[in-house]
């Protein structure tokens, strides 16, 4: 049945070269292109040893015989590896990020500003070498680490991981991506500066607490109502409307929310950063009770003295 199959073929083939369908003098070959065999699918769907007709005679017959048998033979002594073959067809998954010593390398984005998790970072991508490495990410699983940098201060070793979750490629190759934050880490090794930034960082969490007499919820219940009289006084120094509160925990857990509240102290950056390095949650929901309460006594003293001079 196989020389069969094999002598259709070459009647198939012959009458393509009578035609003028391709070029008898060509071998038909996995690596000749399209465009110079006309029937390159013939070979590629078979999944057989190509062989060549160079002409349209019974000598050419021959040929095909002999090399149908021989195919034959061959089919039958490395089934194993063709269904290995057929294997590797199988996309790989996505690859991992590399990791040594229980440290992960991570692709590093310096940015004016504190990404905290759970936060939302629109950004847009145009310089080479970050377009360069947004085109490695889309092979991967489209992470890379925020860190924050300043003219003063310089590149802090602590940051956020940026997972682009939408991302639209511009015909110029620029990029808008839509970023979430996920998990903290600190930068123990810088591996290489080009074409951008790559380091060993390890993951940060927040300890257990120190006191377990201390009240986590009770905490961030204070820290969500100086958030709320912060947010009234606020619109109504800026002539807006007060509105009811809102529920501005959204069943957060305590650690988790004190992220959200740093992640709105905008025009702040350092205040932030000092907030993204600390690895306690009961002492990072005090500083920002105590920052909001700061700015609650400010924004007081600013709308009486508004009342009291409604024109300055």
């Amino acid at each position: 049945m196989a020389v069969l199959r094999q002598f259709i073929q070459w009647l198939h083939l012959r009458d393509r070269f009578s035609h003028g369908g391709c070029n008898p003098s060509m071998p038909l070959t996995s690596e000749t292109p399209p465009s110079a065999t006309g029937f390159p699918s013939l070979v590629q769907r078979q999944g057989k040893a190509p062989f060549c007709v160079d002409s349209c005679s019974a000598r050419g017959f021959k040929k095909v015989r002999a090399a149908a048998v021989a195919s034959s033979r061959a089919r039958r002594a490395s089934s194993v590896r063709v269904r290995c073959s057929d294997e590797r067809t199988t996309p790989p998954p996505p690859p991992e990020l590399p990791e040594s010593n229980g440290l992960v390398q991570l692709p590093l984005f310096p940015l004016p500003l504190v990404l905290f998790p759970g936060a939302i970072l629109p950004l847009q991508i145009f310089e080479f070498r970050y377009r360069i490495m947004m085109h490695t990410l889309l092979q991967t699983d489209l992470r890379f680490g925020v860190i924050y940098t300043d003219n003063v201060s310089g590149t802090f070793n602590v940051g956020c991981v940026g997972e682009v979750v939408k991302h639209e490629r511009l015909v110029d190759d620029r990029f808008f991506l839509i970023c979430k934050g996920q998990e903290r880490f600190r930068i123990v090794n810088v591996v290489r500066t080009k074409p951008y930034l790559v380091a060993e960082v390890q993951w940060l969490e927040d300890r257990p607490l120190d006191d377990p007499q201390e009240d986590l919820d009770a905490l961030a219940v204070e820290v969500e109502n100086y958030m709320k009289d912060v947010i009234r006084l606020s619109n109504r120094l800026n002539g807006k409307p007060e509105k009811e509160s809102q529920d501005l925990r959204r069943n957060l857990f305590p650690t988790p929310f004190s992220f959200f509240v740093g992640s709105t102290f905008e025009g702040a950056p350092r205040e932030q950063q000092a907030l993204l390095e600390l690895e306690d949650t009961a002492t990072r929901l005090k500083r920002e009770k105590e920052t909001l309460r700061n700015t609650l006594n400010y924004l007081t003293a600013a709308s009486a003295v508004k009342d009291v001079f409604p024109s300055s």
